[in-house]
C-alpha cells in the first residue's frame, strides 16, 4: 500500500535502516529551506535536517563524505500514483 506522503526519514544508502527501495523507485523530490535540492543523501523531516555530500571527497570506505545541515525539509513524490 502506498501513501501520498513520503516517509519522515529516508536514506539512499542501502546499508541504512532508513533505506526503502520501493519509495526511492517512485522518486522523491526535496525542497530544503524553500530551494529544490537534487543531491540529498538522507533527510529527516521531524528533526529538520538533510545530509549533503561535500564535493567529491570520499571516506575510508569509499562512501561520499557528508555534512548535516539543519533547516526546513519538505519531501514530495515525483511520480504521483
Amino acid at each position: 500500500m502506498t501513501t501520498d506522503t513520503p516517509p519522515d526519514r529516508l536514506s539512499n544508502d542501502p546499508r541504512s535502516p532508513f533505506y526503502d527501495e520501493t519509495v526511492l523507485e517512485r522518486g522523491i523530490g526535496i525542497r530544503f529551506n524553500g530551494e529544490e535540492k537534487t543531491n540529498i543523501e538522507e533527510y529527516c523531516v521531524s528533526e529538520g535536517w538533510v545530509r549533503l555530500p561535500i564535493g567529491k571527497s570520499l571516506d575510508r570506505r569509499g562512501n561520499p563524505m557528508t555534512m548535516k545541515v539543519k533547516g526546513a525539509v519538505e519531501p514530495y513524490f515525483l511520480d504521483p500514483k
